[in-house]
């Protein structure tokens, strides 16, 4: 989570909501990333969504069956289910998301018994995820 909270404070410095993901396989990064939705002018340029790509591209296989995701907030809908599209084994999130959270605060996506796939999951609270959010958000208003 240590790695995953760098890349939501680089998207700090740049403007962007506060989050960031690594995507873990063997022990190891493979894929990093941060949201860029207002640098790219992109809804779907979230941390998840670009992290997964990037570790696709590492692999040359779509299907991340044996890789692991964290990132620093519970992951959208759109998110979730990528999470799942991609076939990742586990997701390990470190605040909630109770306006948009797919895996647990708004909806249960990862515990659909009608999806092909199940990703496994834990929320693992770390306060400076919470924190850089709030802040963020806080500075905003």
């Amino acid at each position: 989570m240590k790695e995953a909270l760098k890349e939501a404070r680089r998207a700090l410095h740049k403007g962007e909501v506060p989050v960031g993901c690594i995507v873990v396989r063997e022990g190891e990064i493979i894929a990093r990333a941060h949201n860029l939705t207002q640098s790219r002018k992109d809804a779907s340029a979230h941390a998840e969504i670009l992290a997964l790509r990037e570790a696709a591209r590492e692999l040359g296989d779509w299907r991340l069956e044996d890789c692991d995701v964290y990132v620093t907030l519970e992951p959208c809908v759109m998110c979730s289910y990528a999470l799942v599209l991609f076939r990742v084994r586990e997701l390990v999130f470190g605040a909630l998301d109770e306006k948009h959270g797919g895996v647990m605060s708004l909806y249960n996506i990862l515990d659909d018994p009608r999806l092909n796939h199940r990703v496994r999951w834990v929320y693992s609270p770390v306060e400076e995820c919470a924190v850089l959010l709030r802040d963020f958000f806080r500075k905003r208003r």
